[in-house]
């Protein structure tokens, strides 16, 4: 029954199976699973057959493996407010082989971080902390040349400015100063309202995904569906791609940044959107 739960997992599969995230070790005891930090490398023998979730006290949902339960590096219980993104976690799991790599588990990382706060904020800290990223926006700082690169930036980076300013009602602007444009406390203001109707689970996915792009705006047009992962991706390494497409590059080395990139972006934007899912699943999901 589990498999035909995940489906809808699964389409993402290959976008997220690649990412080398922050990293977590697991092992297991007589009764439950605990959660550690271990390297970015960290891999190791699978331990268990079947993977399940279970709705538990609260309607909260958890994650069993071989009917044992999983805990956070913390040593809570793992649980997480909505069946999707059970089935989400439960199905990078389910998708480990012969050997577990807990790189890859990049939704896995993104719970533990939530359930258990490692650094203590609440959430008018997350949202200040991911306004601060507004101040060094990617897409705000402008080179003066070379005279290609000027003309990318340009047109590549101001459609999308254009976009969230019309979006927003707000002004943001770009600057090739080393100080960056002057960004209006009525802007921080309103982006600071939105961020507000974030719930804290989508607040720790929304700041990972700003933390990869380097960029609140190309962030924000992600989530809003404005942009794809590809595209936000490609837009924040624009200069990163342009020195290649003039130097060349070490081509191994560029597409598995690349593509780590891609799946750092894409598990922060579906974080996003799972952990904003009501608490069950639609029926469409289950049909997919």
């Amino acid at each position: 029954m589990f498999q035909s739960l995940c489906k809808f997992h699964r389409r993402f599969a290959g976008a997220l199976l690649p990412l080398a995230a922050r990293p977590l070790a697991f092992h297991s005891s007589a009764h439950v699973l605990r959660a550690n930090y271990g390297s970015a490398t960290a891999e190791r023998r699978k331990f268990y057959q079947d993977v399940s979730i279970s709705q538990g006290e609260g309607g909260l949902f958890e994650i069993n493996l071989d009917r044992r339960k999983l805990k956070t590096p913390g040593g809570k219980l793992f649980t997480v407010p909505n069946e999707a993104l059970a089935i989400a976690v439960a199905t990078e799991w389910d998708a480990q082989k012969d050997t577990l790599k807990f790189y890859t588990m990049h939704l896995t990382t993104l719970c533990n971080t939530a359930l258990d706060n490692p650094t203590q904020r609440n959430k008018d800290q997350m949202i200040s902390a991911a306004l601060k990223f507004l101040e060094t926006d990617t897409i705000c700082y402008r080179v003066e040349g070379p005279p290609g690169l000027v003309e990318l930036q340009k047109n590549e980076w101001d459609p999308v400015m254009d976009w969230i300013e019309k979006r927003y009602n707000v002004v943001i602007g770009s600057s090739s100063s080393i100080m960056g444009p002057q960004i209006p406390e009525e802007t921080k203001e309103t982006f600071r309202q939105h961020l507000e109707s974030y719930n804290l689970w989508s607040l720790t996915g929304l700041e990972y995904v700003i933390s990869q792009l380097k960029s609140v705006i190309l962030s924000f047009g992600l989530i809003d569906r404005h942009l794809t992962v590809e595209h936000a991706v490609l837009l924040s390494r624009l200069e990163e791609e342009y020195q290649i497409q003039h130097w060349g590059n070490v081509e191994w080395a560029h597409d598995y940044d690349l593509y780590e990139l891609r799946a750092r972006t894409a598990a922060g934007a579906l974080f996003v959107n799972l952990s904003s899912e009501s608490s069950t699943v639609k029926k469409k999901l289950l049909r997919d």
